[in-house]
């Protein structure tokens, strides 16, 4: 089973489109999607709360109604999806939503998927088939840099990404060109192994220092298509986050 944990925070207007293209992305796998509510203020609790009522809500896949409510096609003998809310009782941050998540997913492989639209799971494939069917990859970082659809937004984002990504290859002897990609997908084991205390974005550098630093695991990257949004368009992530990640890199290499 592929466990998809999904940190949510004011997401109302792109929730239930993401989770019908979840639904369509490798079909023929049982998925389990833990959807995660950092405190979100702008309707989404309330939106999960109605159409996903029960602690577990499974079926074959989901669709949009006209009021942009969610349709859940009974399983039938296909592949079953299993929706798990969660819900924080204050905002946590990011961090803090991917680990409740990582704690209540059970599936053999994990992967994190942000609720914003940014990522296609139409990427996963590739990502899955490398540990799952190959068996070559533990871990199977997306990148944003090897050629696949990428909108072109900021520069100084751009910038900070692929510094943050060289220093950390410096540190810590690896040869990664995304570190701070959503799409990270690893084995139970793994998942396991990782002990992750950031509540911010600086989750994304403390997991990459954790699977480094154990220098057992087997680690590929594969091209994804990335539609970023604009901070209009609901963006959160801010230079703030950048500076910390440059202190986390320093951090994280001597006390992952």
């Amino acid at each position: 089973m592929l466990s998809l944990v999904v940190p949510v925070y004011n997401e109302r207007q792109s929730l239930g489109a993401l989770l019908v293209l979840v639904s369509e992305a490798l079909a023929d796998i049982e998925k389990e999607i833990v959807l995660v509510d950092d405190g979100s203020t702008d309707g989404t609790r309330e939106w999960l709360r109605k159409n996903l009522p029960d602690e577990l809500n499974s079926g074959s896949g989901v669709s949009l109604d006209r009021a942009g409510d969610l349709v859940i096609a009974p399983a039938a003998g296909r592949p079953s999806i299993t929706f798990r809310p969660v819900f924080h009782t204050k905002n946590r941050g990011k961090g803090g939503a991917v680990q409740t998540g990582l704690a209540a997913a059970q599936g053999d492989i994990v992967v994190i998927q942000d609720a914003d639209l940014e990522y296609d799971p139409h990427d996963l494939r590739p990502m899955y088939d490398l540990i799952a069917r190959r068996r070559i990859a533990d871990v199977v970082y997306g990148t944003r840099f090897h050629g696949a659809p990428h909108r072109s937004l900021y520069f100084h984002h751009y910038a900070a990404n692929r510094l943050i990504s060289f220093l950390f290859n410096l540190l810590y002897n690896q040869t990664l060109s995304d570190i701070e990609v959503c799409y990270k997908m690893f084995t139970r084991e793994v998942k396991e192994s990782l002990r992750i205390t950031a509540e911010d974005f600086g989750f994304e550098v403390q997991i990459s220092a954790q699977v480094a630093l154990a220098r057992r695991w087997r680690i590929y990257e594969t091209a994804i298509s990335y539609y970023g949004r604009t901070y209009e368009e609901g963006k959160k992530i801010n230079w703030r986050d950048g500076l910390k990640a440059l202190w986390y890199l320093l951090k994280y290499r001597v006390d992952p």
